[in-house]
């Protein structure tokens, strides 16, 4: 019994939503506002897509910050014994002075 009341219910609003919408479009003006709703719509569709693939790109982008980060700690450690000493021209600069 509670279940055909609750059926009931829900059929009566869905009959007064329908009866709404109907109103609405009836309006003057309400071409322009379905039509607006409806590409905001399509936007946040495009929107959704688009965020879908910046996941994607940041787990990629992650993947190979960790891969960096490997090769890096790699090969410092075995190159920490052939690293090339560079000169600065401030040095050199002050030698030209005292010269």
């Amino acid at each position: 019994m509670a279940r055909a009341r609750r059926t009931d219910l829900l059929g009566k609003l869905a009959d007064l939503s329908e009866e709404a919408v109907q109103r609405l479009s009836d309006a003057p003006g309400a071409d322009k506002l379905l039509g607006a709703l409806n590409a905001t719509r399509d936007r946040v569709d495009d929107l959704q897509k688009r965020v879908r693939g910046l996941e994607d790109l940041e787990k990629r982008l992650a993947a190979l910050e960790r891969k960096v980060d490997k090769l890096s700690k790699a090969s410092s450690s075995s190159g920490s014994t052939a690293r090339k000493t560079t000169t600065t021209k401030s040095s050199g600069a002050s030698r030209a002075k005292r010269t």
